[in-house]
């Protein structure tokens, strides 16, 4: 099954599939990112707060696939913000990785109220990642309508996607329209919410309907609405399931109606962005 790409704004293309491997465990991270390999994978979604970079890059030198049939993402701890940190931990993910550049690096969260609320610096940092060729492309992760207004008044450089929140439980769409505005690409993580849709009447009504599962009829709302979404499994069976939403579409009135579940404030299951101030230890 072909995976469909989008064409982000730096002309780069993204597979709209990918794998995330967020709370996947460092010791079992090779042989897991190796199954979803093995089902058909290419885009792998990591993160330097998920402390399995590592075990990403063994299973990419262990399945030996050609580097341009792969789309590897990570994301800049939180505590590693000012220039600095960032350039240093940005060299330290390529040496766990194996890469000697990756597609895609993102700020993680904006932090508003931590470094006197000074991202743009560090969305300053990333665009020398791109200039010295060793990302090919960067972007944000659960910035608001205003931190993304910010950055690109303040830089010029438009973030190629922002992942953020987004499920049929949290719509999140004033942040997926400004990003929208500015041409950037949504990814949504939680998309499924966590599991909690999976028992929804609506989207099981229209899963009967197509023969499919609640999983896929949402995974499959989420690419309807032309968004970018990565799934965790840590189940090879699950993992098959999440890859097979290509072979069948929803109606625009079926789209509407999962749309319409969209909670508010209240559906969101992760932290607010304009107050997550949370640094690892």
């Amino acid at each position: 099954m072909t995976v469909p790409t989008i064409t982000l704004n730096d002309q780069t293309t993204i597979p709209q599939l990918g794998f995330g491997v967020f709370q996947v465990p460092p010791e079992q991270t090779q042989a897991t990112v190796e199954t979803a390999f093995g089902v058909g994978y290419r885009h792998i979604d990591t993160a330097q707060m998920y402390q399995n970079e590592a075990g990403v890059g063994a299973a990419i030198a262990a399945a030996g696939l050609p580097r341009d049939e792969l789309y590897v993402t990570s994301k800049l701890n939180n505590g590693l913000h000012r220039p600095d940190d960032a350039r240093r931990s940005f060299d330290e993910t390529l040496q766990r990785l194996g890469l000697d550049r990756i597609d895609l690096f993102l700020i993680h969260w904006p932090l508003p109220t931590r470094y006197d609320g000074d991202f743009v610096s560090t969305w300053r940092t990333l665009a020398e990642f791109v200039a010295d060729g060793r990302a090919t492309s960067v972007g944000v992760s659960n910035f608001q309508p205003a931190h993304l207004d910010r950055i690109v008044e303040e830089t010029g450089v438009v973030p190629v996607v922002n992942q953020i929140e987004v499920h049929p439980y949290f719509g999140n769409e004033e942040a997926r329209a400004a990003s929208h505005r500015h041409g950037i690409a949504v990814e949504a993580w939680s998309p499924i919410a966590q599991g909690d849709v999976l028992g929804d009447e609506v989207v099981g009504k229209i899963a009967a309907a197509h023969g499919k599962t609640p999983s896929q009829v949402t995974l499959r709302w989420h690419v309807e609405r032309g968004d970018i979404v990565f799934p965790k499994s840590m189940h090879e069976e699950r993992m098959r399931e999440n890859f097979e939403i290509f072979d069948f579409s929803l109606s625009a009135a079926e789209v509407a109606e999962i749309t319409a579940l969209d909670r508010g404030e209240e559906g969101r299951r992760g932290p607010n962005p304009d107050t997550f101030d949370w640094i690892p230890d």
